[in-house]
């Protein structure tokens, strides 16, 4: 039985100009990754597109010796498969890309004999449970398998992705072996140019980069920029992006940061896991300041929430055809600042304009879904009451509830946000973990600004409760509280500094509570008011 490994190549100038013809180290990538895939004898064939923006890979291609095929632009499984005419059907076929300069011979001689060894038609090396960098990824499976999906398969999907058909027959079998290097959140891939600056600096000074050993490149992978400096992805953190926008927060000493400061901050908490953003039309120029930031190739990596405009100015008299056009004028203005075609989730900002206007500003926004402009919709929440309305309304499917370590509002509603989520999707996103900094003050006359009565007896509290688990900061403490409730999906925190999400980071990464830690601190836990809870209510 013989193995091929053929490499997905093209030019992608809407990603990164030229990026597989860009020298990387003292190849360019896609001969380097075609010379890795083949350094233990293994044959290998560049499989690239009949397009004529791609006639210059070709020629390079030819240049450096290495074999190629052209066929279908968009058919990648037509492609793949054409380039394997002249094999038989028991031909073992790894899948690879140009993207991906990581895998060598040696690592797919170990894929094939797990293959071979557990008698399987279908394995991979993706997922965080391979225990691998993204990008260090291999699929292996049976030509016979790939001449199959072609006569039984008409789907555009499948045919774009080469082998879902496969997958959906045989199941995601993964290569588990390298699971102890607990890389999976790495990344060693090259979609942007940021990830060519990274891999750029692995390679450094490596004088024989096609024979470098995969270990030896996880190893140095660790010292390169935009990797991350936490254990495991924190994906349960949300960036919030209010203090990106504007001047927010009670105890925010540095003020609105600059573009950089703002593209630094995003870039970092993308690389340690954080899978989503949130923002809104009210917060200052802040999905503009994303909208640059996600540029070339960010923006793949995360999805966005944002809020609808207040509607302040909409007459509550207005007829549906005018809330709908204050409605699309939010939702497309929100488009053209985050620069994308499609939200990922639309949240309204107030509860109550779920039902305002007869319903028509809600309908608007089932019409924008239904258009494919909005992917998913949801309501940012104030109360229990307001909890329960969404709850009950399966179009709801994202909500966020302002929660911290005082807010005993929720306690009694836990049961029915988890039993809901069994039902239907449903993820919950809490917000204010630190109170806007209150919860981090010691200031007897801050407290005394939110309403509170009993300033020093909750700040004597805080510290006791700090201690109880073992904590060095109040910040820890109150996110660590968050983040280790098992009915909340994300846990938004907003920052102004990159010390201050390193911090978010850490916690993430270390700081889950137990639930022995849970009963003590609520069971001791004061009462303060409402008011206290509602910093639109403080006397700032």
């Amino acid at each position: 039985m013989s193995s091929i490994a053929v490499l997905q190549a093209r030019t992608n100038l809407s990603r990164l100009p030229g990026k597989v013809l860009l020298p990387l180290g003292v190849l360019p990538t896609v001969v380097l990754a075609a010379r890795r895939a083949a350094n233990t004898g293994r044959k290998v064939i560049v499989a690239t597109s009949n397009e004529y923006t791609d006639d210059a890979l070709v020629d390079l291609l030819n240049e450096y010796g290495v074999e190629n095929f052209r066929g279908s632009l968009n058919n990648t499984l037509e492609r793949i498969t054409d380039a394997l005419s002249g094999y038989s059907d028991e031909t073992l076929v790894f899948r690879l890309t140009a993207d991906n300069v990581f895998p060598d011979g040696k690592f797919l001689d170990e894929m094939e004999r797990y293959f071979i060894e557990n008698k399987l038609r279908y394995l991979n090396s993706n997922g965080l449970s391979s225990g691998l960098p993204y990008g260090v990824s291999a699929e292996l499976m049976y030509l016979s398998d790939l001449r199959l999906s072609i006569e039984l398969t008409s789907d555009v999907y499948d045919q774009e992705h080469v082998t879902p058909f496969i997958r959906r027959k045989y199941g995601e079998n993964s290569f588990n072996e390298y699971a102890s290097v607990n890389m999976s959140h790495y990344r060693a891939t090259i979609d942007c140019f940021d990830d060519y600056i990274a891999i750029q600096s692995v390679l450094k000074n490596v004088s024989d980069p096609e024979n470098i050993p995969l270990n030896e490149l996880m190893a140095r992978l660790k010292d390169a920029p935009f990797q991350p400096e936490s254990k495991s992805p924190i994906s349960k953190l949300v960036l919030g992006t209010v203090q990106l926008g504007l001047d927010y927060g009670i105890n925010n000493t540095t003020g609105q940061p600059n573009q950089a400061t703002a593209m630094a901050l995003i870039k970092l908490a993308i690389v340690n896991g954080v899978t989503t953003l949130d923002t809104a039309r009210a917060y200052g120029n802040s999905e503009k300041v994303i909208g640059k930031a996600l540029q070339k190739g960010w923006h793949s990596r995360c999805n966005i929430i944002t809020k609808l405009g207040l509607l302040d100015t909409c007459p509550s008299d207005a007829t549906p055809e005018v809330v709908s056009a204050f409605v699309n004028a939010s939702v497309f203005r929100s488009c053209t600042e985050l620069n994308t075609q499609v939200i990922d989730v639309l949240m309204l900002h107030r509860e109550h304009h779920r039902k305002a206007w007869n319903n028509a500003a809600w309908e608007a926004l089932k019409e924008l879904v239904n258009n494919n402009v909005i992917k998913a919709l949801g309501v940012s929440i104030q109360s229990p009451e307001e909890l329960i309305s969404c709850l009950n309304d399966p179009l709801v499917e994202y909500i966020q509830l302002p929660f911290n370590i005082l807010d005993w509002r929720w306690d009694e509603f836990i049961p029915a946000i988890r039993a809901e989520k069994l039902k239907r999707k449903l993820v919950i996103h809490t917000r204010s973990s630190f109170l806007q900094g209150l919860l981090m003050s010691n200031s007897v006359e801050m407290w005394g600004k939110s309403g509170a009565d009993n300033p020093e007896t909750i700040i004597n509290w805080l510290e006791n409760a700090k201690n109880l688990v073992n904590e060095d900061k109040l910040e820890h403490l109150c996110l660590g509280y968050c983040l280790s409730q098992d009915w909340i999906d994300g846990v938004v925190i907003g920052v102004e500094t990159e010390d201050q999400l390193h911090s978010n980071i850490y916690v993430a990464d270390n700081s889950i509570y137990s639930k022995k830690d849970f009963h003590s601190i609520i069971n001791s836990r004061p009462k303060v008011s409402i008011n206290v809870l509602n910093p639109s209510t403080w006397n700032t």
